[in-house]
């Protein structure tokens, strides 16, 4: 987490650091990203950057949580939107990150993050369908329990990892196989159908 010195800095320089770090983050993976290229290109001292941030693994973790942090507000609306059906909620999310994919500077910085995965970085992904603290609390709440095949509550938080563990490796598979959007929709749907078929109770 950023340290509140760089929040006390002016937007616009913020938005260069930011930058600055998503381009090099883009370029390679985190282990092999410089610091020293992010403080040339943001035109800052090395000095600067530590008191803003403790390291870049810091950095990087603060700009992939940017990142998910939409894109769980787009998946509560999907969850209303489709009155608590998950999966169709989460393929509309997934749908919407091929169609609405970033500039090639942040599709890179994805695809590096995706192709390296950590434990952070999947536990980051997560969050996004599982929440945490009220948005735990809203994601449970619109969920429609009427559509699944479970005997209690309890079975929901379950039921939200296997889809969204399914969902993060269709993520990967994209970037590791080069796929194109429209393979790469095809392939989830296959899956998300799947799905349906296992978890959702018989109409």
């Amino acid at each position: 987490m950023p340290k509140q010195t760089f929040f006390n800095l002016p937007e616009g320089k913020r938005k260069t650091l930011m930058n600055a770090a998503e381009k090099e983050f883009a370029r390679v993976p985190l282990a092999k990203a410089s610091i020293s290229n992010i403080i040339k290109d943001a035109n800052i001292p090395r000095g600067s950057f530590y008191q803003y941030f403790e390291n870049k693994e810091d950095l990087y973790f603060y700009l992939v949580t940017k990142e998910t942090k939409g894109r769980q507000e787009f998946f509560i609306e999907m969850l209303i939107k489709h009155n608590g059906d998950i999966i169709e909620a989460m393929t509309e999310v997934y749908r919407d990150f091929l169609i609405q994919m970033p500039d090639d500077q942040e599709r890179e910085f994805l695809k590096n993050a995706l192709m390296n995965v950590t434990y952070k970085m999947e536990n980051d992904f997560i969050e996004i369908f599982e929440g945490k603290g009220d948005n735990l609390k809203e994601i449970n709440h619109l969920i429609n329990k009427e559509y699944l095949n479970i005997s209690d509550d309890k079975e929901i938080y379950h039921i939200i990892q296997i889809v969204t563990a399914v969902a993060f490796r269709n993520f990967v598979e994209k970037f590791s196989k080069e796929l194109t959007d429209d393979e790469a929709m095809e392939t989830f749907m296959i899956e998300m159908d799947l799905l349906k078929r296992g978890l959702y109770r018989n109409k």
